[in-house]
């Protein structure tokens, strides 16, 4: 079954454009953070842990990734449908990770 196809304006579609580049800008600066993590983080007696700690933030980068490609899509769809669009936990869960993810640094740097 297709969805009706609706007119919408094209500053909505540039701004639904805009936060996908949003989300594509903070999934590239995850991915290099953990790399750059990995490669010249030193820490003396951690290194599964800065290790890990790269991992994660490129594991994340490629979630956020993902999630901007549903995020803009399910915006695209709703903004041509002229349907609502329903509320999403995506955000607060990004920032949840985001947030377990800068206190794990801050950790390892005060004490490593």
């Amino acid at each position: 079954m297709t969805e009706p196809h609706q007119e919408v304006d094209y500053r909505f579609l540039l701004a639904n454009e805009r936060t996908f580049l949003a989300w594509m800008r903070t999934a590239l600066a995850l991915i290099a953070g953990g790399v750059a993590l990995d490669q010249f983080v030193v820490v003396a007696g951690a290194r599964e842990l800065v290790a890990f700690l790269g991992i994660f933030a490129i594991s994340l980068g490629a979630i956020v990734a993902v999630l901007g490609i549903v995020q803009w899509r399910r915006a695209d769809r709703a903004m041509r449908s002229g349907s609502r669009m329903d509320s999403s936990l995506t955000v607060m869960v990004i920032g949840a990770l985001l947030t377990v993810f800068a206190l794990a640094i801050a950790l390892l740097l005060a004490f490593g």
